[in-house]
């Protein structure tokens, strides 16, 4: 009898045992098993660009310039870049995001649905629940008070209170009269983007010194000495074409260029390498909400390229061509122009662009990257030095730890000039090649700056998940 009792109780276990649906009865390293699987996509725009190395530098000898300019073997890992410059109408979604912030937080009222000139209220109102449409651009009421129970989007949750605004209040606050069409708009140096960020090199050169009492700081105390909170004005700088061509016809650029839907796909400018980061941080911001209500894995941060990545894409795969699109000369076998820029001693028009043009206009490179060879220069996160070449790092090579943009408004003049490659629409043939450097201070915008955004790739290769 003892000997039946002790079989059945072997056999219960053996099938327990032999059972897959709990991995926990498994006694082997199987690790955790509550993952989900990483199957990278390119996001929405943007390119692959595999890791790989090259020489990093002049592909021509480089007379004037042979003393600063040397040629190093640098090894770039693998990330996504932008297809072409962020347009005019690519901006203009930050811009637009930011306008409605600012009126979200003044009336504490949310933007659900409806046009750019309307804004779609749901209003739970003392008599019961109805639907009400304000148009921003007709008279205001000298009281708006309102009981709003609406999702935020950006945010999260939801704001259900009872706000009573006085509208002519914000009215003088934020806005003016276009001085185009005589219409109530919201001021544009009232465009404020606000972001914060760690000062991870000052929390790093503390940790080192003092442990202890890094780790010992309380939630507010770290806050206070280690977040450094960013306002950025974001709207483009208009007036550009003014300022970079005195006794030239620029007015219709001013008005028109950032505006008219006929600008749309063109490359924005007036931009300060400023206002750059603030929309990369904007464009990681959205995109990683997205994610995380989908409750999916999020991504890298949007960023600007370091100079070397931004040579290393450019090239295409052409190690030692001077330009893009992998030979030594500006004009293809038809005699038509490659690229946007001035050739042929300022005929601006040869190429066939006055100044910037329409992205894709020209043949991409190898990578898939458009316009890397004038258009519009682009910036990248790299501080600018004559001979950084004899010293930076050969993987991954960037001296962009040298600045950062912390105190960049009132920082030394040394750390405020940021790289820019790929030459514009009015520079002559040797600025558009890969190597040439050249650089603009932080908080300058141009007529002819522009930028394209980066995304680390996380892994090795994107066919390794495949």
């Amino acid at each position: 009898m003892n000997m039946k009792r002790i079989l059945f109780l072997s056999l219960i276990v053996a099938l327990l045992n032999s059972c897959g649906g709990n991995y926990n009865n498994y006694q082997e390293l199987v690790g955790s098993q509550d993952r989900t699987p990483w199957n990278p996509t390119i996001p929405y725009g943007m390119v692959f660009v595999p890791q790989g190395s090259f020489v990093m530098g002049p592909s021509d000898q480089d007379v004037p310039f042979s003393n600063v300019s040397i040629n190093q073997r640098v090894s770039v890992g693998a990330f996504f870049m932008d297809e072409t410059e962020i347009t005019n109408n690519e901006y203009r979604q930050f811009v637009d995001w930011v306008e409605d912030s600012i009126i979200r937080t003044k009336l504490k009222v949310f933007k659900t649905v409806g046009r750019r000139d309307t804004t779609t209220l749901k209003i739970n109102s003392k008599v019961g629940t109805n639907r009400k449409i304000i148009d921003w651009n007709q008279p205001y009421p000298k009281e708006v008070e309102y009981t709003v129970k609406v999702r935020d989007p950006f945010l999260g949750g939801f704001i259900d209170s009872t706000y009573t605004s006085s509208v002519d209040n914000m009215r003088s606050d934020y806005f003016v009269k276009d001085w185009v069409d005589g219409k109530e708009v919201l001021d544009k140096t009232k465009y404020t983007y606000v972001y914060e960020e760690i000062n991870y090199r000052q929390l790093s050169a503390d940790r080192v010194k003092d442990p202890n009492g890094v780790d010992s700081l309380s939630a507010d105390e770290f806050r206070k000495k280690y977040v450094i909170t960013q306002r950025i004005e974001i709207y483009p700088n208009t007036l550009d074409f003014q300022g970079d061509y005195v006794y030239s016809h620029e007015e219709t650029e001013a008005e028109f260029n950032f505006l008219h839907e006929a600008y749309d796909e063109y490359p924005v400018v007036g931009i300060t390498w400023i206002q750059a980061n603030a929309f990369c941080h904007w464009r990681t911001h959205i995109m990683n909400h997205f994610l995380k209500e989908e409750q999916e894995p999020l991504l890298a941060d949007f960023r600007l390229p370091t100079e070397t990545e931004w040579e290393y894409a450019a090239r295409g795969g052409f190690g030692m061509s001077p330009y893009p699109w992998g030979g030594p000369y500006t004009r293809n076998m038809k005699g038509c122009f490659l690229a946007n820029f001035k050739p042929l001693r300022g005929n601006y028009s040869a190429d066939g662009g006055h100044k910037a043009v329409k992205t894709m206009r020209y043949n991409p490179n190898n990578y898939g990257l458009y316009d890397m060879s004038g258009n519009v220069a682009e910036w990248t996160s790299t501080v600018f030095d004559e001979t950084s070449s004899s010293y930076t790092n050969d993987m991954d090579g960037d001296n962009s730890n040298l600045g950062g943009n912390f105190d960049i408004k009132n920082g030394e003049k040394e750390i405020q000039r940021k790289v820019i490659r790929g030459g514009s629409w009015k520079d002559i043939a040797y600025y558009i090649q890969t190597s040439t450097r050249d650089y603009e201070y932080a908080n300058e915008s141009t007529s002819y700056i522009g930028f394209r955004c980066v995304m680390d790739f996380l892994g090795r290769d994107l066919k390794d998940n495949k």
